[in-house]
């Protein structure tokens, strides 16, 4: 196969972990990632766990060498609205060089081109310089709750140990620009529900004097920020570290990333962010508060002019270093308490939380990823924290005691999660070349 034959096979897999009806393909994914490294030489095994597999691979042991621990995951997140999609989003169609399909970008086009970085080495030189383990999980879309306990094993940590952890499911400045992150922020999600009424109620007959639970919710979650659009919640920034001066001149320099690109990348009219920051620090490393879903009363066609009985607000933090999720989430709850008024009962449910992640940059393996990237790219990286979260990247380095590199291929236009994912055939290609002299700069570190 070719190598684009490889990564429309591994695209065409519907490997929708959130979905049950989907758990076949899930597994039959992980089947062709271990077909995939054992025909490399590799030592591969699907271990199964209660919800998705988790691929775990090793290649010949080179004595003296470092060891690499590849992370990534092929499951995808679900495509709706399907009706938003160009092409179906599991037959990878090729317009305008890129390839459109759910999983191109995040994480499945990753995945393969550090394989098939892996792949070009052998094929060109006979074996690899060092030593590469692939740790390749199903469930990071939902949570990575196999993983996790998967890494509790002490076994399963002999297994893994390495020198070096390399993430690609970040995102890069630009096509000449690769980005390395030495970041991630930590999450912690929740679900506030307000309760009113045990039935919907007529809006003529009890209006005005029942209170109404979505006017009661909006008004609460209204509550979270303050006119400089900071979050106010009582101790929500306790352990929060400032920015450092060397960061904010590096981010000055991230292609794409000023406050009027950020907002015509996005579509809006102008940013919205805490006041005295740019919108690339937020992003960077400001924790955040956000409403991400809100539901209740009727919603269906026309008008029906009930009070409703209860309304559901969805929401999420985004976490920086210094953080604890759990004791943010507890934070977050108390203050809803207190803003609760007594015409009204409310629910508050945490769901899954993760932690911040920070490692050192100039690490003599950092620095050996970054020549690959400018050796690929031509550019030297920007050096980046991500605004995004992977929890379980946190818990693989501290269970194994190693620092985490993020080297990713994501463009910010790769609409991952979004209807139309896709990536630049270019930046798949070159990815490969990254991946191989990644692995070859490792080597002589």
């Amino acid at each position: 196969m070719s190598e684009l034959d490889d990564l429309f096979a591994f695209l065409s897999i519907p490997s929708v972990s959130a979905l049950p009806e989907h758990a076949a393909d899930v597994e039959r994914c992980a089947d062709f990632l271990t077909a995939k490294l054992n025909s490399l030489g590799f030592t591969a095994r699907k271990h199964l766990t209660d919800i998705h597999p988790i691929v775990v691979a090793h290649s010949p042991k080179v004595e003296g060498k470092p060891t690499v621990l590849i992370y990534g995951h092929y499951d995808v997140m679900p495509v709706d609205p399907i009706s938003a999609w160009q092409s179906d989003p599991f037959t990878p169609t090729v317009r305008d060089g890129r390839v459109y399909a759910r999983g191109a970008s995040d994480d499945k086009g990753e995945i393969m081109a550090h394989i098939l970085g892996a792949e070009r080495i052998i094929r060109e030189e006979g074996a690899l310089p060092l030593n590469v383990i692939y740790l390749l999980e199903g469930e990071e879309e939902r949570g990575s709750e196999s993983l996790f306990r998967f890494i509790k094993d002490p076994e399963v940590q002999k297994e893994l140990a390495c020198d070096i952890i390399v993430v690609s499911d970040t995102g890069m400045a630009a096509p000449d620009i690769p980005s390395f992150s030495y970041g991630l922020k930590g999450l912690c999600c929740f679900e506030l529900e307000v309760h009113g009424p045990c039935m919907d109620l007529h809006s003529g007959i009890f209006g005005g004097a029942v209170a109404n639970p979505i006017t009661t919710l909006c008004e609460m979650v209204a509550s979270t920020h303050d006119a400089d659009n900071r979050v106010a919640v009582e101790g929500f920034y306790d352990g929060v570290a400032p920015i450092q001066d060397w960061e904010r001149e590096s981010w000055r320099r991230v292609p794409g990333m000023s406050d009027k690109e950020l907002a015509d990348l996005t579509g809006v009219p102008e940013l919205r962010t805490e006041t005295g920051y740019s919108g690339a620090e937020c992003v960077y490393a400001r924790p955040t508060l956000e409403l991400n879903g809100i539901s209740g009363g009727y919603e269906g066609t026309g008008s029906k002019t009930v009070i409703p009985t209860h309304a559901i607000a969805k929401m999420s933090c985004r976490l920086v270093p210094g953080q604890d999720p759990e004791a943010v989430c507890r934070k977050v709850e108390a203050h809803f308490r207190k803003v609760c008024p007594p015409s009204v009962r409310m629910k508050f449910t945490m769901q899954h939380t993760g932690e911040a992640y920070l490692s050192d940059p100039n690490s003599p393996l950092g620095k050996a990823a970054q020549r690959a990237q400018q050796e690929t790219f031509g550019n030297p990286p920007v050096l980046v924290r991500e605004g995004g979260s992977i929890p379980i990247i946190a818990e693989i380095s501290k269970v194994l005691g190693k620092d985490a590199l993020f080297l990713g291929l994501d463009l910010p236009d790769a609409q991952i999660h979004s209807p139309n994912e896709n990536m630049r055939l270019e930046i798949f290609h070159k990815g490969i070349e990254m991946a191989a002299r990644v692995l070859k700069e490792m080597a002589k570190a």
